[in-house]
């Protein structure tokens, strides 16, 4: 018996742990920039690169907002801004005259269209069977919305940054998500490839279940174990239908 035959519901960090946020959006980029050549020739632009650092300033702003400060909670506003103060750096600001305002919204929305890890769409759908599955995700409603359709990804209840009010790990992220499912924390799992993720979580009695992903955690996830084996997590796992697997109803 493990300490999750209890569990109702299961919640979801999206970016990383259900899809490849840096593969799809540098992808992207690489496909659709739509720059002269001369200017990628004379500058050699890495997209990789563009995704991480548009990445970081992601973590930057919600751990700002979460923790009190100012600022948008729809995602999409703060990937405007995002790119637009990026643009005006000495590293980037070659691209800024070949992306105009329509442009920029174009490339904002990239965030939108991300591709589910290998495993996702059949182990949420297998999951889905036997527990309510949502995510609880710093991104907006919307975005949420389109990447499910994009990828297939078949949630029962999207809770997001927008809708909740805050970031995580304000606190009343993973208390709220618990609230509106009508259950008691300890009824509620998270799934989640970040471990700074789930010891939130688990910090409001919230089980944990923590899924390797090859971009993420990447300096101590093998290291991350479950509780039986004296780690942290109640689970460790390398694929949600290796979740699913675990708890065959």
């Amino acid at each position: 018996m493990t300490t999750l035959d209890d569990v109702e519901a299961l919640i979801f960090d999206v970016f990383g742990t259900v899809v490849d946020w840096r593969g799809s959006v540098s992808r992207q980029l690489s496909q659709r920039h739509e720059l002269p050549d001369h200017i990628l020739e004379d500058t050699a632009t890495d997209w990789d690169a563009f995704t991480l650092e548009w990445r970081q300033g992601y973590y930057k702003h919600t751990r700002s907002v979460a923790e009190g400060g100012s600022g948008s909670t729809n995602i999409d506003i703060a990937h405007r801004q995002l790119l637009d103060a990026m643009l005006e750096t000495p590293r980037w600001r070659h691209l800024s005259s070949h992306w105009d305002d329509k442009k920029r919204e174009e490339l904002a929305r990239f965030w939108h269209n991300l591709d589910g890890w290998p495993d996702a769409t059949e182990g949420l759908y297998a999951l889905k069977r036997h527990f309510i599955i949502g995510t609880l995700s710093n991104g907006s409603a919307r975005l949420l919305i389109d990447m499910a359709k994009h990828a297939d990804l078949p949630w029962d209840i999207i809770f997001s940054g927008d809708i909740i009010g805050s970031y995580k790990p304000n606190p009343k992220m993973y208390l709220g998500a618990a609230e509106k499912l009508d259950l008691p924390p300890t009824k509620v799992a998270m799934v989640a490839s970040h471990i700074h993720d789930l010891r939130a979580a688990a910090s409001h009695g919230i089980k944990t279940i923590y899924i390797r992903r090859s971009t993420e955690d990447t300096e101590f996830r093998d290291s991350i174990k479950p509780k039986a084996d004296g780690g942290e997590v109640d689970l460790a796992v390398d694929s949600f239908v290796e979740i699913a697997k675990r708890f065959n109803r």
